[in-house]
């Protein structure tokens, strides 16, 4: 079974987000997937919203910190924005990464609407990078 981590500052928004995706894309037989952050900030509420708008429920899910046991012995590690990228720990030479440069849609300021338009821009953009890991990962 293939594992695969998805890194992120505080594992809030962006990492859940590829996380959530994983799980209901990717065949769950073949691959065991988690999410972690540098920091933990919590689950982002409008996270959870924008991604129950397309039918995946991460409600459930929590921020973590990153397990140095669970990194190690990754076959991926994706960093979805430059802090996990330049914090994340020297992986073990067997383990691929990927790097998404993705906007921090906690940042996003204006109204509940408009900061809820940039999380569906990046769930939406998590979407696709999700789908074309089936044709990475075999």
């Amino acid at each position: 079974m293939k594992k695969i981590y998805f890194l992120c500052t505080g594992n809030s928004c962006r990492s859940q987000m590829a996380e959530g995706y994983a799980k209901k894309i990717l065949p769950a037989n073949e691959f065991q997937i988690e999410s972690a952050g540098i920091e933990t900030h919590g689950l982002n509420p409008n996270a959870v919203k924008v991604m129950a708008e397309d039918g995946v429920d991460i409600s459930s899910h929590y921020s973590k910190l990153i397990d140095l046991n669970y990194l190690n012995t990754s076959d991926l590690v994706i960093t979805l924005c430059g802090d996990a990228k330049d914090k994340c720990p020297m992986l073990p030479p067997q383990t691929k990464s990927l790097h998404w440069p993705l906007s921090d849609p906690a940042q996003a300021t204006g109204t509940l609407e408009e900061q809820l338009q940039e999380f569906r821009k990046v769930r939406d953009e998590i979407k696709k990078l999700v789908t074309s890991l089936n044709n990475y990962v075999h």
